[in-house]
């Protein structure tokens, strides 16, 4: 399915956090750099705002080299198309480079509490025992959020990009603070699907999203869903699983394909999965950015 550019594009704010970097790279990308960014409290609230049509598409994390996957981001898309809500679809990812910095008021030795987004607060678990091992941390919706609420104080410091130290008048105290060097995060550009079936749009793409939960928990149940892949030569990129929230043990796989240039070997797979399902969503095929190469600058700016 072809959109129109998108004139609005929700992300998880408030202004200078990663998802404002690649909600920018994303509009750039697509030939919509004049885009109105709206900020969102929450990866729910970003979503939503899509699903209630007061913005054209979202950007969204999925996916961090370190930490993993963003969870509430792949419960709300197992979530999309059911009860009454907007069935949703990728239609571009961006994998942007992350490095996190320390911002305070206070001098390094004055900070006894430490704001950030859980996967921050993570991505940089090593440094904190190394350089603040008494400081409580925090987790806050976003590492932009983080760094509001440390304004005015001596004691509290955010783990934020330096955009967020700019945009609140934050000095900088340590530059870069993750424990990795590679860290990097995939975000997803998100748009509305139209009603009428369980899976979307299926084309020619870098890669191909799924999801999908099984009858029943038997053995070789998942196996034989995978080798619905492998018989056509397509090879996953990752899969995670998710609780279904319904009972302890029954859970939701999340998969992305490596499917460049085989979308008859993908519908195949797809036909021969069906039949293994309760329920089979496929988020759609689409290409990815690597942002970590070419034109970034190395805080993950364009």
């Amino acid at each position: 399915m072809t959109h129109p550019l998108p004139q609005t594009i929700a992300f998880l704010g408030p202004a200078g956090t990663y998802g404002e970097q690649a909600s920018r790279r994303l509009a750039v990308l697509l030939g919509a750099p004049e885009v109105t960014l709206q900020p969102q409290v929450g990866i729910r609230n970003v979503i939503q705002a899509l699903q209630e049509g007061r913005c054209d598409a979202a950007v969204v994390p999925v996916e961090n080299s370190v930490e993993g996957g963003v969870t509430t981001c792949l419960d709300v898309l197992w979530e999309s198309g059911l009860a009454g809500a907007e069935p949703l679809g990728i239609e571009r990812a961006l994998v942007l480079p992350i490095r996190h910095a320390l911002l305070s008021e206070g001098d390094l030795d004055q900070i006894s509490e430490v704001l950030s987004h859980p996967q921050a607060l993570g991505q940089c678990s090593l440094w904190l025992q190394q350089h603040l091992p008494a400081a409580l941390q925090l987790s806050t919706s976003s590492t932009a959020e983080a760094a509001r609420m440390v304004r005015g104080s001596r004691f509290r410091a955010a783990i934020a990009s330096r955009q967020a130290g700019q945009e609140h008048g934050l000095p900088e105290r340590a530059y870069p603070i993750n424990d990795q060097p590679g860290n990097c995060t995939r975000f997803l550009l998100l748009r509305r699907l139209p009603r009428g079936g369980s899976v979307g749009a299926v084309g020619v793409g870098q890669a191909t999203s799924l999801a999908f939960s099984l009858h029943s928990n038997v053995p070789g149940g998942l196996v034989g869903a995978l080798h619905c892949f492998a018989a056509r030569d397509l090879n996953m990129s990752r899969i995670e699983s998710r609780p279904s929230k319904r009972e302890l043990g029954e859970y939701v796989f999340f998969v992305d394909l490596e499917t460049d240039g085989q979308t008859d070997a993908l519908n195949d797979a797809l036909d021969a999965l069906a039949p293994l399902c309760e329920r089979l969503v496929c988020f759609g095929s689409y290409p990815i950015e690597d942002g970590t190469l070419g034109d970034l600058r190395e805080d993950g700016q364009p």
